[in-house]
């Protein structure tokens, strides 16, 4: 099994920065891609960005120059580098990842709990 943690998330002004940080933890468990999701009060979860092992990355067009996706893969952790934050990206925030699991290597898909980003204006 693998856990997921996310910390950073917090209030801040319009026009602030804020980083998330999404720390992997179990045993026998390699990460593949791993991406960011929000889901604000009364909408869809929405895919925010994305990167694959070999630092690949893809974002929303909605926070594409403002948002930067990276990885430390010795520490298994994700990170996401908030700028220029906008009263629409108030949401929860979730970190979403696939590792291969186990002796078998199965690829599994793992969710963390979420962390509130919370912008005002």
């Amino acid at each position: 099994q693998v856990q997921l943690v996310e910390s950073g998330g917090g209030l801040v002004q319009a026009g602030g920065s804020l980083r998330l940080s999404c720390a992997a933890s179990g045993s026998r468990f390699t990460m593949n891609a791993m991406r960011w999701y929000r889901q604000a009060p009364g909408k869809q979860r929405e895919l925010v960005a994305a990167i694959s092992t070999g630092g690949s990355t893809n974002y929303a067009d909605s926070v594409k120059g403002r948002f930067t996706i990276s990885r430390d893969n010795a520490k298994n952790t994700v990170y996401l580098q908030m700028n220029s934050l906008k009263p629409e990206d108030t949401a929860v925030y979730y970190c979403n990842a696939d590792a291969y699991v186990g002796p078998a290597a199965y690829l599994r898909n793992y969710w963390g709990q979420g962390t509130q980003v919370t912008v005002s204006s």
